[in-house]
């Protein structure tokens, strides 16, 4: 009887252990399955604010004066980006108020669009 109370609590400690690892998101210790969807389910960029600084064509580089970028947990500060699309150069100037999309990209941080702001 003792050992088949000890199988039992084996069994059920073994199935405990599978289950933790079933939920778990891969390479993360505990972040169960629904985490997972909620952080999948978040947009890749969200606006920020920013004016430009700079642009240069010659590098395919950009110098924004940005608010935070939420998506990239970065406060505002002054930086250079560099751009997705070097046609996106051709319709901005120094100067110029705007709203923007950055993500990390390869490393890099990379703006993947540009509006004016309202």
């Amino acid at each position: 009887m003792k050992s088949l109370k000890s199988i039992l609590i084996l069994a059920a400690l073994f199935a405990g252990a599978v289950h933790a690892q079933s939920t778990a998101k891969p390479g993360s210790d505990a972040m169960p399955m629904g985490d997972a969807k909620k952080e999948a389910a978040k947009p890749s960029a969200e606006m920020a604010d920013g004016e430009i600084r700079k642009v240069d064509k010659e590098t395919k580089k950009i110098t924004i004066k940005h608010g935070e970028i939420k998506n990239l947990d970065m406060p505002g500060m002054t930086m250079v980006f560099q751009v997705k699309d070097p046609a996106m150069l051709d319709t901005v100037k120094a100067g110029d108020k705007i709203r923007f999309k950055a993500e990390s990209a390869g490393g890099a941080i990379v703006v993947t669009e540009i509006q004016p702001a309202k």
